[in-house]
């Protein structure tokens, strides 16, 4: 399976912008600069495209997981937090810190911990990070 997207910039680091677009369209265009991704200007930028996909990663892989061992979550709700940091002359991500809250009926803590660890070790993009990951996780008492 590959899968694609493409970005275009115009002009310099710091003045210029850029739009990304996927093969899928979910994303056609989108704008990003130096003003998204250092400051709050509308549009994206690479970490918060890494956060979407590390919370949305882990959280499939949990529903596997949890499939696997017969459980259906009622709702599984993850947040992602990619930290980018100074580096020497450039940056580097440094975490990305996993946080669920889940609802699931019947699944007690000791498995549900083992099912969460599981599936942040085993989630593809947890892997792909030369970076610190977490977990944080609450289970909702049904």
């Amino acid at each position: 399976m590959i899968r694609k997207a493409r970005a275009e910039w115009r002009g310099t680091g710091r003045e210029g912008d850029g739009d990304l677009t996927t093969d899928s369209g979910v994303l056609s265009q989108t704008p990003y600069s130096f003003k998204t991704r250092f400051e709050n200007e509308q549009g994206t930028n690479p970490e918060e495209l890494l956060a979407a996909a590390h919370a949305g990663c882990f959280t499939m892989a949990l529903a596997f997981q949890l499939q696997g061992a017969g459980y259906t979550p009622t709702a599984l709700r993850t947040q992602a937090a990619v930290t980018l940091d100074p580096d020497g002359a450039g940056f580097k991500i440094t975490r990305s810190a996993l946080t669920l809250e889940a609802d699931v009926p019947t699944l007690d803590q000791a498995t549900f911990d083992r099912l969460a660890e599981a599936a942040e070790k085993g989630c593809p993009v947890s892997r792909l990070f030369n970076a610190e990951v977490t977990l944080t996780k609450t289970l909702k008492s049904s």
